[in-house]
Parts: C-alpha cells; structure tokens; sequence
C-alpha cells in the first residue's frame, strides 16, 4: 500500500465529509456539515489517499489564542481521522507529518493546538496535554452560596433570545478572552455555526438553547447558554434537568447571579455543566463544594510546531536564563539546543552546555502556563543538568489563570 497526502479540491469536500463522519462512527443531518464547510479552509484541510481512494482525513482552523501574555496566531487542528479499513497502516503518521511539516513550511503558525477523541493518540507526535477541564453535576437542593458570595443590587436577569444577544454575548467573551490562556477569537461565522444553532441535532434530546444576561443601567455583564428538559418522576415530582453550555461574566457579582439564574430554575433538579475550567469559582461559591460531583478530563492539547518562535511568543511569570536541549523526533527542525532568555523575548539555537533536556510534548503541555515541570521531571521525562535550572524555568512557565479553551473546535 501507498499512501499519498495532499491537500483536496473543493469538488473533494463531500468525499472528505464521508471518510470524516465513517472514522468518528457519526451521523449527521446534510446542514451540519454545511456549517462545518462555512468554518472550514479547503486549503487547509488534507487526505490520505491509498491510489484513488481518499481513506483518511485532517484539517486546520486558522484562529487567535490567548496565551500567557497575550493572543498569537495558532492552527486548530481537528477533523483528523482514518477508515477503519485502513487503520494501523501508517495513515495517520503520513497526515500528522505533511500536516506538520506544512505548517513550518508555511510560517503562520508557531503553535498547534487539539482536542483528542482519545488521549493516547498525539502524544507521538509531541501534543502535549496543556489544558484540564471539569464536569459538574449540581444537584440544585445542594447549590446553596457561601454568605460571602458576591452581589450587586445593579444587577438583574434578562431572559433573551440567543442569537437576539449575539451583540451582548460577544463583547462579554472578547473581554474575558485575553485574561485566559487557551481561550481563541471567535469568527461571526463561528458563532453562527458553532454556538447558537438550535437544530433538533444540536438539541440532542434536550430542549431550545436558551440564554440568561445578568445586566445593570449599562449594559449586560454576564451570560449564560444553556438548554433544559423537563421531567417528572413516578411520583409526580418535578425532575427536569439543565445543561449548561458556557457562561461568563466580566466580574465576580455578575458571574454569581448568571450561576444562580442557572441553578435555580424552576422544576429542575440537576444541572450539568460540561468543560468547565479547573479554577473555576463555583467551587468557591458553593458553601458544600462536594455538590458539585466535579470530573477531571484533558482539555487542549498543545504543539510547538517551531520552538524558537513559540518560546519567544509568550510572556513569563519570572525571569529566567537557560539552555534547553529539546527531544524532538517528530519535526526534526526543533531538536537541539537552544538559549531561552524570558526577560528578552529571546529563544534561539545555541552550542551551550544544556541546562535541562525534555521532550518537545512536556514543552507543549506547559505553554499555557497550567502544567508542572517538577511532575514531569518526577514521572523520569525531564533531566536536570544545572541544579535549580528546573525550579527556574517551571517558576517562569507557571501562569494565572489557569489555561482552559471553553468549547471544542
């Protein structure tokens, strides 16, 4: 077998769509992938082919993130996948590599970021797992505030129409997104395909996406998405459950009134909050914590596709002067030493004895700043050649708050 890679035609997409939809098992309606084809850049994405038959599939968004210091360009990997005929053949390997090396060659992007269907796969390719989420399921008897909670008699709930709020949702997010490592711009497209759709699909056995803005005399200052199903038990008992989809607010006194417009909807019991971040301060709020029957799950999953201009990319909690010797197999160009100076912006190669000597996916999974180098040094992935130089750089990397991307791209 032979395996080709290389960028599709645009009379290609529906065979892209068919092998993207065959490798994840799904079935969509035809407007999903309608939507996905308004977001996506058909020369970014890329297929294997085995002769004339397309067998695998991966694309990259071009988008904005945030990271400590700011936002910098990044490529949004997703959309990767294999027919299963043609699982464990190398096709995945071949469309990473082209995929990869297409981005160095193309300059765009420094950094690469995903979201793995499964946790062990881009490991090999030096992703490094940088961001970690939560999972509440709040039983609301048990989502009392703390007496300190925050409040402002300002503030009041609005009930609106999702895409009616488009104006005020956006220009809350904007204004939380440079303060969070991992969080990235959303296009108008984006938030018309991705956030607000309201199609039985998305719905997903739920009810119609529903909105909260927590507002005073000067506009809104938090919001809340969300969808709702009702329920009784055998007993008659109101049993509704809520999903919550996103919310954020600009300060602490909205966020606490968006969370309780959300946990004390009527009729409903249970509200389930999906990939919240690990510092989130519901955790603070709530007086009994345990409510909040929180899961740990990986969130992003970060590539240094150049080292030297990732490294120089961002901003640093402490100054720090050091040679790294980076292990990287995968793209060759980044392995070897280099001279990080944080306080100069400063990364390039040099022939300095190394300070430290670490895989490019440690790196990775500490660039936004939310990973531990002492717990990678501990797990035997990090080797210390300068005593201290490990404290140095961990204490440089470390950033607040911690890294988090909201919703999967």
């Amino acid at each position: 077998m032979s395996i080709t890679v290389r960028p599709i035609e645009e009379s290609e997409w529906p065979a892209f769509v068919a092998v993207d939809y065959e490798a994840f098992s799904a079935t969509y309606p035809v407007e999903i992938a309608d939507r996905w084809r308004e977001v996506l850049e058909i020369d970014r994405l890329l297929s294997a082919f085995d002769g004339d038959l397309m067998v695998g599939c991966a694309a990259a968004l071009s988008f904005e993130m945030t990271v400590p210091g700011g936002p910098i360009p990044v490529a949004g990997v997703t959309s990767v996948g294999v027919l299963p005929s043609h699982r464990r053949r190398g096709v995945l390997t071949a469309l990473m590599t082209r995929q990869l090396h297409g981005l160095h060659e193309e300059g765009r992007e420094a950094v690469a970021a995903l979201y793995a269907s499964q946790a062990a796969i881009y490991g090999r390719f030096g992703y490094g797992r940088a961001a970690d989420t939560l999972n509440f399921r709040i039983p609301t008897h048990g989502s009392v505030f703390t007496r300190s909670a925050p409040a402002d008699p300002a503030l009041r709930l609005r009930v609106a129409g999702p895409a009616d709020a488009l104006a005020d949702l956006r220009r809350i997010y904007d204004a939380v997104r440079p303060g969070r490592p991992g969080m990235y711009a959303r296009s108008d497209g984006y938030w018309r395909t991705e956030i607000l759709p309201d199609t039985e699909h998305d719905r997903g056995g739920m009810g119609p996406l529903r909105c909260l803005i927590a507002e005073d005399a000067t506009g809104a200052r938090g919001y809340a998405l969300f969808r709702a199903k009702a329920g009784w038990d055998e007993h008659g008992v109101p049993d509704g459950e809520v999903r919550l989809l996103e919310l954020f607010a600009s300060d602490p006194a909205a966020y606490a009134l968006v969370w309780r417009g959300v946990l004390d909807r009527d009729l409903c019991t249970v509200v389930h909050a999906e990939r919240r971040p690990v510092d989130d301060p519901i955790t603070h709020l709530l007086a009994e914590p345990r409510q909040l029957h929180a899961g740990w799950f990986d969130d992003l999953w970060i590539r240094l596709v150049d080292v030297d201009r990732a490294l120089a990319s961002r901003a640093y909690a402490a100054p720090a002067d050091l040679v790294l010797d980076v292990q990287d197999e995968f793209c060759p160009w980044n392995a070897g030493r280099r001279r990080l100076v944080t306080d100069k912006a400063s990364c390039e190669p040099t022939g300095a004895p190394a300070d430290l000597t670490l895989p490019v996916d440690v790196l990775g999974a500490a660039y936004l700043g939310g990973r531990s180098l002492r717990a990678a040094a501990d797990a035997g992935l990090v080797r210390e050649h300068r005593p201290g130089a490990l404290r140095e750089l961990s204490a440089a990397m470390a950033w607040d708050p911690a890294p988090w991307g909201c919703r999967v791209f």
